[in-house]
């Protein structure tokens, strides 16, 4: 599997685009905007989306959600529906921060713990982690060894809490249960910043000490 990472929105928020090499079938993680960007990359790869795929419901990761699977009639899968209420919002989210309109949406479908996705010949298993949003969840891939994390764990940081329904104890739990379990050489594709390991954040990331 290739991860090639596109930054979006003001927020610099990181949408990923997971290419299966086999076939050239790709799942868009978290469009949150700038679609002339997400389509570059598309082409530069050589991919053909297959299905969008999103972490939690966040503006910056979902803004250009909608959009993106109306162009290209893609299916939606995630967040876990504890987010519900943040995908109804889309619209005051775009407008408190001045964003451009955002189409509220619903996924095809809901993702909860323990939950498979699939593209290409790519399957990714879903971990519900919540803390900064309740409907929080991430991607695994074992035999890539990579997961897809948003904005739950960042180098060196962990996510926000001071959103509504977010919860410290909750986030901080998530990662050790959901996360530091998963093997040390995993590679760690955050909402925002660079790339980092398990290994690396399990020794140095203050948070976690």
């Amino acid at each position: 599997m290739q991860v090639r990472v596109a930054p979006v929105t003001p927020f610099e928020q990181n949408c990923s685009i997971l290419l299966c090499e086999w076939t050239g079938r790709a799942a868009v993680v978290d469009p949150g905007g700038d679609l002339p960007r997400i389509r570059a990359a598309l082409d530069d790869l050589g991919a053909e989306p297959e299905r969008i795929l999103v972490t939690h419901g966040h503006l910056d990761h979902v803004g250009g959600v909608a959009a993106l699977a109306a162009e290209f009639d893609l299916p939606v899968e995630g967040p876990h529906e504890a987010d519900r209420f943040w995908l109804e919002a889309l619209p005051e989210q775009a407008a408190l921060f001045g964003f451009p309109p955002a189409e509220p949406f619903t996924p095809d479908r809901w993702l909860a713990q323990g939950d498979t996705v699939r593209f290409g010949e790519q399957t990714l298993s879903v971990r519900h982690c919540p803390g900064h949003t309740p409907g929080h969840v991430v991607f695994h891939s074992a035999a890539a060894r990579l997961v897809i994390v948003g904005d739950v764990l960042f180098k060196g940081s962990i996510g926000r809490t001071d959103f509504p329904r977010g919860d410290l104890d909750t986030l901080l739990r998530a990662i050790r249960e959901q996360l530091l379990t998963l093997p040390d050489d995993t590679i760690v594709y955050p909402g925002h910043g660079p790339t980092t390991t398990i290994s690396a954040e399990r020794r140095t990331n203050p948070y976690l000490a």
